[in-house]
């Protein structure tokens, strides 16, 4: 599987590290609420089809990434940073393929 990144170009997924569920959001940090962190941590859905994940470009520019894959064939449909106003960049659908 290849992943865009947006400054270093197609990269082997071997570069990468996932970091999670892209849907999900934090409790705040001061927050006590015991049942909202308990499913922060361990409650995970299993979607089939398109999939907002977070990535982390560990074994190049360290960029952290949002990744639009489908979990059914792997392919992935868009790459943007995980913060900021920057660009998606936009796949085409042979290379997400492994």
């Amino acid at each position: 599987m290849l992943i865009t990144c947006p400054y270093c170009g197609p990269r082997d997924v071997i570069e990468f590290t996932y970091q999670g569920d892209g849907n999900r959001e934090r409790p705040q940090s001061a927050s006590q609420d015991l049942d909202a962190w308990n499913a922060y941590v361990y409650d995970r859905l299993n979607p089939a089809g398109d999939h907002n994940e977070i990535w982390q470009h560990s074994g190049g520019c360290r960029a952290h990434l949002r990744v639009v894959r489908n979990t059914l064939t792997h392919e992935i449909s868009s790459v943007a940073f995980a913060r900021g106003d920057h660009k998606s960049v936009a796949r085409h659908k042979t290379e997400g393929k492994s």
